[in-house]
């Protein structure tokens, strides 16, 4: 971790979706490590946001703007002269993709391209991270994790743009960069739960809505499997590749991040966990048959290079996970200090991962 503090401090940041969930996460972090960080995305996708609620609009620098717009982007980008890029700007909704699938494809492909078009234009960018989903690949639903040299063909238009999404940055990679001192990764992260998600169609949202209105949950799809981790784990990830491989260009790659084995559980084992930490008599009842449209039923990551690369391994298991995000959601219900819970929850993952006890 004082590596991590050593590296980032003082360092140009650039993050594409940064008012969206993980991105608000992922820019608070970098905040703590003394990183400057400028921000390039849409108006915050939701009200309220995690974005506002946590006051990072007065701590960073934020532009408004649309990754479609190749030529606004790249002035941005100009303006800031950034030394690692993190893209995390997407429609990041299955359900969303069958209603604008157009939309979809041209924010998660051509997105895309334009921040690697501008990448490819900055002699200052040092280190760029693509940040996509586990669902790239082509889901046999198998008993075992995929690994990062599986066929990638994910089967929505959300899964299939963030393919595509995978294959131009292997393009680019081989294209423009090899031979170069630019080095590129993409992470493919499991299902992320945490606090300050108000996304529409996402199950711990839901679940979040519905104790707070007292109302019964209603789970669409309680026997899919799924890689379930905490918004956390996979941002200290990508914060971990970007920095090593800035420092190693051997680091550069592709890479899944996902939790351990026993934490990949139904949707329905999930909502139980909601339930238990929650409180308060809530419960669910089954969906599935009244409103569906096609998601994978069984999928899970391999996450053996990742491992075996860094020396990594999660910092929580699914209860902890669930834990920490009804910790927030109940100081978000109770209208207390959001921008210091994340502040704790941040420590508690630095602490973990420095074989630390747990921040309280």
């Amino acid at each position: 971790m004082k590596e991590m503090y050593e590296f980032y401090k003082g360092k140009k940041v650039l993050v594409t979706g940064h008012t969206g969930f993980k991105g608000s996460w992922l820019c608070k972090m970098l905040l703590e490590l003394g990183a400057q960080v400028y921000g390039y995305s849409l108006q915050p996708p939701t009200i309220p946001s995690l974005y506002e609620c946590c006051g990072l609009e007065n701590r960073m620098h934020s532009q408004i703007g649309d990754v479609r717009d190749f030529s606004h982007l790249r002035n941005y980008f100009q303006q800031v002269q950034p030394e690692l890029v993190f893209h995390l700007a997407a429609q990041p909704i299955v359900r969303e993709s069958y209603k604008n699938p157009v939309y979809t494809y041209e924010t998660n492909v051509m997105g895309t391209v334009h921040v690697l078009e501008c990448v490819r234009s900055m002699d200052s960018v040092k280190s760029v991270l693509n940040v996509t989903t586990d669902k790239v690949y082509e889901n046999k639903e198998w008993q075992w994790g995929y690994r990062e040299n599986e066929p990638l063909d994910g089967f929505d238009p959300y899964s299939n743009s963030k393919s595509c999404s995978e294959l131009v940055t292997h393009s680019y990679k081989n294209s423009f960069f090899d031979n170069t001192s630019v080095a590129v990764s993409t992470a493919r992260a499991g299902n992320v739960i945490g606090g300050g998600d108000f996304a529409a169609d996402r199950i711990v949202p839901d679940c979040v809505r519905a104790a707070c209105e007292k109302k019964e949950i209603l789970v669409r799809n309680p026997n899919s499997v799924r890689p379930y981790q905490h918004v956390l784990e996979p941002l200290y990830v990508y914060l971990l590749i970007a920095m090593r491989q800035q420092m190693d260009i051997k680091y550069s790659g592709y890479y899944n991040v996902g939790p351990e084995e026993r934490d990949c559980v139904t949707t329905g084992q999930l909502v139980d966990y909601f339930c238990s930490q929650w409180g308060e008599g809530i419960s669910w009842r089954n969906l599935s048959e009244e409103d569906a449209v096609h998601e994978a039923n069984f999928l899970k990551l391999d996450c053996s290079k990742l491992k075996h690369m860094f020396g990594w391994k999660p910092a929580f298991h699914v209860e902890d996970a669930m834990r920490l995000t009804v910790d927030f959601a109940k100081v978000f219900r109770e209208k207390g200090d959001i921008a210091g819970c994340m502040e704790q929850q941040i420590r508690t993952i630095f602490a973990k991962m420095k074989g630390e006890k747990e921040v309280v």
